[in-house]
């Protein structure tokens, strides 16, 4: 049996910019180190809340702050990257290379939540072309359509990093040598599914349309949908997008009427953006209720919120129709 290709061999002949293969190299393998801390767990003292909170107004582990020190400083050090910018800061941050032509978008640990009980993490990304060589926060405002590439690492069982340039999504599994090998050379999400990831427990709280499209997979063979589903919730976006991206299903995160103000929970940068592009090179659709696709949102701030229906594309009509 050959040995899968190695990720840097597969980058040589990616289609994509010289500068991006800079960054996505820079990312591998800053990401393969994060596995290896976060891997760490009790043993390195890495768990636990750090006391601080982030823009978001949420607390921060410890492995937050940890994973976004790691990819601030390897990023910001790489000549062909402009600035960063992480859900865990306040404001992005300049490189200050007359070089740079990139920046990057990254939720450095998505999942915190699942930290400190051993279950999936993992690590998000978003490429974009920088108007200028010293970028400001407004210059991070582009739409996900604009993306030059995106994807997560997920930390798990194995770890995982799944990406994009904007020809298909490839898969790399970390071996015991610490070479990211490809595993999945052309991802695709089924058209059709029996399988939904919502928090069940907020059901009260959505619109009318998102309970009605719930209660009818609920309903099973004997419903409107004449088919019986299977729901699955990990409660890290990473994770319930990977299942999606392996095997079919939907995910949904909706707006919800405790926070009538807010579009939702999710940030469209550092979440909604670099999945939807994934799941769209995938074959799926990636929406903010069903019908408005998340590529075509204009950001207008660093940190705003979205609703997301993401997933097989039949499925997600049926999302929008209800």
């Amino acid at each position: 049996m050959s040995m899968p290709a190695a990720f840097d061999d597969w980058l040589s002949s990616a289609q994509a910019p010289e500068g991006v293969v800079e960054v996505l190299t820079v990312l591998g393998r800053t990401c393969a180190e994060i596995s290896t801390v976060v891997a760490g767990g009790a043993l390195t003292g890495v768990l636990g809340a750090s006391g601080v909170v982030n823009v978001q107004d949420e607390e921060q582990k410890k492995l937050d702050l940890i994973t976004n020190d790691m990819l601030t400083e390897a990023l910001l050090a790489c000549p062909v990257v402009a600035g960063v910018a992480s859900e865990e800061m306040d404001n992005s941050q300049a490189a200050g290379h007359l070089t740079g032509e990139w920046l990057v978008l990254f939720d450095p640990l998505d999942g915190s939540s699942n930290i400190d009980i051993n279950a999936p993490v993992g690590t998000i990304f978003s490429i974009l072309k920088s108007p200028n060589a010293a970028p400001t926060d407004a210059d991070f405002l582009q739409p996900g359509r604009d993306q030059a590439a995106s994807g997560y690492v997920l930390y798990g069982a194995q770890t995982m990093l799944v990406l994009t340039t904007g020809s298909g999504v490839v898969g790399f599994t970390l071996a015991g040598d610490g070479v990211w090998r490809l595993t999945h050379d052309a991802i695709r999400i089924p058209a059709d599914t029996k399988e939904f990831a919502i928090n069940m427990s907020n059901r009260r709280h959505w619109a009318e349309g998102v309970q009605r499209y719930i209660d009818g997979c609920l309903q099973g063979a004997e419903g409107p949908r004449g088919k019986n589903f299977n729901m699955r919730w990990v409660a890290a976006m990473v994770a319930d997008v990977h299942r999606v991206l392996m095997r079919g299903g939907v995910f949904l995160y909706p707006w919800d009427k405790r926070e009538p103000g807010k579009p939702g929970k999710l940030r469209l940068m550092y979440e909604g953006n670099p999945m939807a592009l994934l799941v769209e090179q995938a074959g799926g659709k990636a929406t903010t209720d069903g019908v408005q696709r998340i590529l075509d949102v204009e950001p207008t701030q660093l940190h705003q919120r979205i609703p997301i229906a993401l997933g097989s594309a039949n499925e997600i009509d049926q999302v929008a129709a209800a």
